[in-house]
């Protein structure tokens, strides 16, 4: 079937653009200029771009800039956009122009192209054009920034942080299910003194709980808006309420404060709040790799391994070893980290490196940041429900390796001194025997004074261990 065209112009001149398309003569630019990676923004970015669109529209009315049927038109073609309604109408490539301008042009051409067709139901029917009525008082350079922390904000607060308190809160019900088994403790992967299974999940759950303290504690720089700097920072082409004016809209949109930048030289030459918070993410994803690397440790076997934990079959573990089961859902998780940490890298080194007035990667910093905040989100969640809160503790396992361990005779320290005690454990290694068989044989102790002291359950409690 051959396509239908239509004729489209902008300041360069004619552009051929698909008949059923939305978008006008920069957008096809931009998809003939940027055939690169086949990635486009996603419905968080394309909604925050609408969110803008509408708020723009409305602040411009109330300052007379723009009258009221445009305003009203462009407010429901945007909440269209915000919608989900054309998602399809926004094809640009994420590795375009670094200021994200044909993303901008895109939203302005597709909202007055639906605008001037809602207009047509409105006789007299308006015009409503791109960039005079759509974009008026804004510059590509102050709503491509506004847009990433707009989204930026939504992802964490919609999206991660009820994942990672989903996760938190599976921890925290096992911390306190195991908070009765005793097993051994391992440092340097090595035997250690006892703790409890509980107290291990106890501090997965801190470490969760502490990354969403440092997300939620990046945001106050997030809730900064660009909107209102225009080309440079000036403001020039706008008027001086407008920022402000539109900020409280985009608040009232999103049900998440947020304001005027304080400074807007910084907020569209640097993107430091994307990195430092794209930094809390990566620190996040940091401590759920390290739990689900701890979980895999512990459920490894089934018989020759620590197997302390039996883990969740959620599928077949090899194709052609019978009855094996991996910990497929934790070694999903170590690959979201590991692209979280390359997404930092890229997000990082976009922050870092701008020119003068504007930072010239911000398609690739957005791109990047809502990619590992929608990752982290949808990974903690999988991992809490499909693999920790069906974890299942080995107790009797546990106890014999504890009752085994030589570290236990660290409690002997205050009753018999640090030199008898390294004998005892090593005597005990060497001679295959358990560190109270070797303490009561040598006369150290009594069998009831080292049921006392060994007791793995009591090593677990703070304090110094009483001889009795």
């Amino acid at each position: 079937m051959t396509e239908e065209f239509r004729t489209e112009t902008d300041s360069l001149g004619e552009m051929q653009v698909p008949a059923d398309a939305y978008w006008g003569a920069q957008t096809q630019r931009a998809v003939e200029n940027f055939p690169i990676s086949g990635l486009t923004f996603g419905r968080r970015f394309i909604r925050a771009l609408g969110v803008i669109k509408k708020a723009a529209a409305g602040a411009n009315q109330e300052l007379g800039l723009i009258d009221e049927q445009r305003a009203r038109l462009i407010g429901t073609a945007a909440e269209e956009v915000m919608a989900g309604t054309f998602d399809e109408q926004f094809p640009v490539d994420v590795f375009q122009t670094g200021s994200g301008t044909s993303s901008n042009m895109n939203a302005n051409e597709v909202i007055a192209n639906r605008a001037g067709e809602l207009a047509a139901d409105e006789p007299p029917a308006i015009d409503v054009h791109p960039n005079d009525h759509v974009n008026f008082g804004q510059s590509s350079n102050d709503v491509i920034p506004t847009a990433m922390h707009i989204a930026a904000l939504e992802g964490i607060e919609t999206e991660l942080v009820p994942g990672l308190r989903s996760l938190a809160q599976a921890l925290d019900q096992k911390a306190a299910e195991f908070d009765g088994i005793v097993k051994t403790g391992r440092t340097h992967l090595q035997d250690a003194t006892p703790v409890r299974l509980g107290q291990e999940f106890g501090g997965y759950q801190t470490q969760v709980s502490k990354g969403i303290d440092r997300i939620e504690a990046s945001e106050e720089h997030l809730r900064e808006l660009a909107l209102g700097g225009t080309a440079v920072g000036t403001g020039l082409n706008t008027a001086p309420e407008f920022p402000g004016l539109a900020a409280a809209r985009i608040s009232e949109e999103l049900g998440i404060d947020v304001r005027e930048a304080d400074d807007h030289f910084e907020a569209q030459a640097a993107h430091d709040a994307m990195a430092a918070a794209h930094g809390a993410i990566r620190t996040t994803a940091g401590s759920i790799n390290k739990i689900a690397n701890d979980l895999r440790l512990l459920a490894s076997g089934p018989r020759n391994g620590l197997g302390e934990l039996d883990q969740p079959e959620n599928q077949p573990g090899s194709s052609i070893m019978p009855g094996k089961v991996n910990p497929v859902i934790a070694e999903a998780l170590n690959q979201v980290h590991t692209q979280i940490v390359g997404n930092d890298a890229a997000v990082a080194a976009g922050a870092a490196d701008g020119a003068l007035e504007l930072n010239l990667y911000k398609p690739v910093i957005a791109y990047n940041f809502l990619q590992s905040t929608r990752l982290l989100a949808n990974g903690a969640t999988v991992f809490g429900d499909r693999f920790v809160r069906k974890l299942r503790a080995d107790e009797q396992r546990s106890r014999e390796q504890v009752d085994r361990s030589m570290a236990l005779a660290t409690a002997l320290n205050p009753s018999i001194g640090y030199d008898a005690a390294a004998k005892v454990a090593k005597t005990a290694l060497e001679e295959g025997r358990t560190v109270r068989e070797v303490v009561i044989a040598e006369g150290h102790l009594t069998a009831a004074q080292a049921d006392s002291i060994l007791d793995p359950e009591r090593m677990t409690r703070p304090g110094i261990l009483d001889e009795e």
